[in-house]
This record gives structure tokens, C-alpha cells and sequence, in this order.
């Protein structure tokens, strides 16, 4: 076995989870520390080294650090740059630059969806496909395409936002200023939404009321669901087919084997899928419905970023 390793990163708006990763994908060394995005970059790079050094000592069977993968909000693999990034305050910045400084080794970026789909291709359910998305349910909705085996970038590294195509140029307000992103409906801060549509319409509902905080709990959602809760059952019902009507205009385009679910609202499972493959297959010309399947990730929770920004590494 390779005793070298791989440090794999996804960087988050809230949390960052970073691993250790071999080159048989097994993460010897998997942590998850606070990204704190009002504070300068180098703040999380200090942060990561110390214990990235720490976690090497621990481990006497690995030798060194091969290179760094590194997934993050609005990473540009061709720039090595974070340029934007939401929920960040790091304006545009060479983030491949500044941790080849700290740590003297090879250094890649993408983003956080591709290295998700990178993630299920190399180390997931994904293996033998070759063209599918992975679409990752957080705050936000985000996309990574792999199409003719490779993972799509477009000519300035942004292909794949598909969490901003219209599904409804009368609808909500997306904080990217268009009207109505898919984002704005299938994703946490979409069903925050919906909650309080729905709590406007049943000021009296206790169900709701609890649902409606600052980060709605899934495991409530589910649980009432599952128990018949009508409500429950609406705020998944319309939130799947909201998400039905992107994918169909994804599948329309592309014609990928799979649309595979990682992270947040994913975990639902068959409660927002089910709905959202109904209505997809509804928008779908003939010769696609039923064609195309929608599965879970096939990888540990909170692992398919890690492993995804190490293949950067490990498959180049």
C-alpha cells in the first residue's frame, strides 16, 4: 500500500471537513473544524496545518504528504482560485497559492459539486459511469457533471450551476437576483421558504411553528412525514416536484444514466425523490421517462468532498 497520502479538503460556509486519504480512498484521518468565513483565509490554513501535522505524527504509517485536493463555493480549477465564494468574506482569492506556501506540495481546487462527483466517480457508486450528476442538497443546490467520462468544467470553470436554471421566471427571488432558480426551491434554504409560505397560510399550525427556526430539522420533517403528517407530506411533495422540473430540463440536455443525491436534504431519501422523479419523468419527452434513475450517494456522510478533492490528486 502507497504510505503517502493525500490531504483532502471541502471547504464550507459553516464547517470544513478535511481527511487524510490513501490511494485506495481509505481515510485514515477524517476531522470537521469550524470554517469561520468572516475571518481571513489564513486563519483556516493555520488552523488545518497544525492539526494536519498533528494527525500526520499520530499515524506512523504514513511517510508524507503527496499534494492537496481542495473543494470549495465557487473554486475555479483552471484559476486556482475562490472567487465569491457565498457565506464567505475571502473575496477572490489564490487559494492553490497560498496552501502550496504553507505546505510546499502539489495543490488542485474545484468546487464543491464537482469534487462531490469526482468523489462517486472514483470512490462511489459512479465507477462504471459515464455520465451522470451528482447534485448536493445544502443551503444552496449544487451540481457536478460528469458527461463522456469527464467532469465538465465549460471554458471558464463554472459549467454546472444548474441550482440557478429557471423553473419559473415569475417565482421566488434567488440571491443570485434571478427570479425563479431552482435553488430558490429544492434545497434548505428553498424548504425554509416553503415553511414559511405555509406558516403565512396556517398561522396556527404548532407543526409548523417548530419547523420554522433558523435552520429548519430534518429529522422532524422526516419523522412527521413518516407518521402522515399532511403538512410534511406538502413541503416534500412540492419541494420534489420543483425539483423534478430542473432535472428534466438537465436530462433534456445531457441524458445522464443517474442524478445522484449528496449532503443536507438528500438524507430524506424516497420522501423528496420520489415526487421529484414523478415530476420529472412528467417534463420528459417520451423516449427518456423511466430511463433515468435518481439515487442516493454511495458514499459515508460528509465524505464524498474529501475523497473527490483527493482524486485531484490521486487520478492525475
Amino acid at each position: 500500500m502507497d504510505k503517502q497520502v493525500v490531504l483532502g479538503i471541502d471547504i464550507g460556509g459553516t464547517n470544513t471537513v478535511y481527511g487524510l486519504i490513501n490511494s485506495e480512498g481509505e481515510v485514515i484521518h477524517y476531522e470537521s473544524i469550524p470554517t469561520r468565513g468572516s475571518e481571513p483565509i489564513l486563519d483556516l490554513i493555520g488552523r488545518l496545518d497544525s492539526r494536519v501535522r498533528k494527525a500526520i505524527s499520530v499515524h506512523s504509517e504514513i511517510e508524507g504528504l503527496l499534494g492537496i485536493g481542495i473543494g470549495a463555493p465557487n473554486g475555479n480549477h483552471f484559476l486556482g482560485k475562490i472567487q465569491d465564494p457565498p457565506n464567505l468574506s475571502w473575496g477572490n482569492v489564490d487559494v492553490v497559492s497560498l496552501f502550496n506556501e504553507r505546505f510546499n506540495c502539489r495543490v488542485a481546487l474545484t468546487n464543491d459539486a464537482n469534487a462531490a462527483a469526482l468523489g462517486e466517480k472514483h470512490f462511489g457508486i459512479a465507477k462504471d459511469m459515464n455520465d451522470f450528476v451528482v447534485i448536493t442538497l445544502g443551503t444552496g443546490l449544487g451540481s457536478g457533471i460528469f458527461c463522456g467520462g469527464r467532469l465538465l468544467y465549460g471554458h471558464d470553470g463554472f459549467a454546472g450551476e444548474m441550482g440557478h436554471i429557471c423553473i419559473d421566471d415569475q417565482g421566488r427571488l434567488c440571491n443570485c437576483g434571478n427570479k425563479g432558480c431552482l435553488e430558490a426551491y429544492a434545497s434548505a434554504g428553498g424548504i425554509k421558504r416553503t415553511i414559511k409560505k405555509l406558516l403565512s397560510e396556517n398561522p396556527e399550525s404548532s407543526f409548523l411553528k417548530r419547523l420554522d427556526g433558523e435552520k429548519v430539522d430534518g429529522l422532524l420533517l422526516d419523522s412527521e412525514f413518516d407518521n402522515g403528517n399532511e403538512i410534511a407530506k406538502e413541503i416534500y411533495t412540492y419541494t420534489g416536484t420543483k425539483l423534478g422540473q430542473g432535472l428534466a430540463q438537465v436530462a433534456t440536455l445531457l441524458s445522464p444514466e443517474a442524478f445522484i443525491f449528496y449532503g443536507g436534504f438528500s438524507n430524506a431519501g424516497h420522501r423528496i425523490l420520489d415526487p421529484a422523479k414523478k415530476s420529472m419523468d412528467r417534463h420528459l419527452i417520451n423516449n427518456h421517462a423511466d430511463k433515468i434513475k435518481l439515487l442516493p450517494s454511495g458514499l459515508p456522510q460528509g465524505q464524498a468532498g474529501i475523497l473527490g478533492a483527493a482524486s485531484l490528486i490521486w487520478n492525475t
